[in-house]
């Protein structure tokens, strides 16, 4: 087992990382929470039909009410939230009471914002499930989608600690795998050159990546997220560098209706974008075609899927909460490491869209 520190402005918290970390969650609450009344367990219902027979006696000790969630980005609705409120008031959880998130990004989401929002906020705690979710269960961006946008309706509220348990990941499906390693992919292009090229030369199956490199990958990739929340906390200025592939990869996401795409497999179309972007605009010294096949590799879409309207893009990008005045920013580098914001017109992304 290995532990990371997230320190924010708000909080400082625990990452929890290794083969087996679940079974140490029932003592942190004990002792470093002890100060709470009920425990709720809100779990994704397909990760419920994998894990929670298993799992319950790991956290008897804490007489845990469940409530178990759709799966995937289907949990993130106005109608999942207000019954998970319901069930909270019925089972009487109060402003010291615990929520245990299990589940993958979707869920952790969602549950992070059931505990931002109910009886003005009260602590809750990260399980994450997935690859994807090593970067969505720290920094405290915790949301809901609406129909139209991803992640509209949310909020900043920090988790008690992360128990990322690695034996999770060995039931994902492949396309699971995929959407959680754009997201590593990510980390490296806009922050540590040398972990990009590490990941570039080593990965060439997502198939079976040996435990110990896949442990250190998720490690990196908490490491450099935990840097930018640590600086900018509330994405007021560098944190917005996260979002890198996001602007249009989003879009994607929200026309292809979500779940229709994974997360990471349209962020991936959305860095090749922004990729060549960055040529054009930043003068970036970097090999696109590569990158791309590298991608293909790997198992990634690398274009635009051709049902997708180029102006129904460019109105979901009009929303994205990096656009002011709906004026639209995407994130690009100048050199891999560093990213900086860069606005397009209309016209312009209209034109880049066509020659993608």
């Amino acid at each position: 087992m290995e532990m990371l520190r997230i320190t924010t402005s708000s909080k400082e918290y625990p990452v929890f990382i290794g083969n087996g970390v679940i079974h140490q969650l029932t003592e942190f609450v004990k002792t470093e929470l002890s100060s709470f009344t009920k425990v709720c367990l809100i779990v994704d219902s397909a990760v419920a039909d994998l894990y929670l027979k298993d799992l319950q006696p790991v956290l008897a000790e804490l007489e845990i009410a469940i409530y178990k969630a759709p799966s995937g980005e289907q949990a993130k609705t106005f109608d999942v939230y207000y019954e998970i409120m319901s069930f909270l008031l019925d089972q009487k959880l109060d402003r010291k009471s615990i929520i245990v998130a299990l589940g993958g990004g979707a869920i952790g989401d969602l549950v992070g914002f059931v505990a931002a929002t109910y009886m003005r906020g009260i602590r809750f705690i990260q399980v994450p499930t997935t690859i994807l979710a090593h970067d969505s269960a720290v920094g405290g961006k915790v949301a809901i989608n609406h129909p139209k946008g991803k992640n509209m309706i949310g909020a900043f509220h920090q988790p008690e600690a992360v128990f990322y348990d690695l034996e999770f990941l060995h039931t994902l499906p492949a396309k699971e795998k995929r959407s959680g390693f754009a997201e590593v992919i990510k980390h490296g292009l806009i922050h540590d050159v040398v972990f990009y090229a590490h990941l570039r030369n080593r990965l060439q199956s997502l198939e079976e990546v040996p435990p110990s490199d896949l442990q250190a990958f998720l490690k990196r990739g908490i490491e450099i997220k935990g840097d930018f929340v640590s600086e900018d906390e509330t994405e007021q200025n560098v944190r917005a560098y996260l979002n890198f592939g996001h602007t249009l990869g989003h879009a994607i996401e929200a026309e292809m209706g979500y779940g229709g795409w994974t997360h990471g497999e349209s962020v991936a179309v959305g860095m090749i974008f922004a990729l060549q972007l960055s040529r054009k605009k930043l003068k970036l010294k970097f090999n696109v075609e590569d990158f791309k096949s590298w991608l293909s590799i790997l198992g990634y879409e690398t274009t635009i899927p051709e049902s997708v309207s180029h102006e129904k893009l460019l109105q979901r990008m009009k929303q994205d909460k990096k656009s002011v005045g709906q004026q639209i920013n995407f994130v690009l580098l100048k050199e891999i490491g560093k990213p900086e914001l860069f606005e397009l017109s209309d016209d312009e992304l209209l034109e880049e869209l066509a020659h993608f």
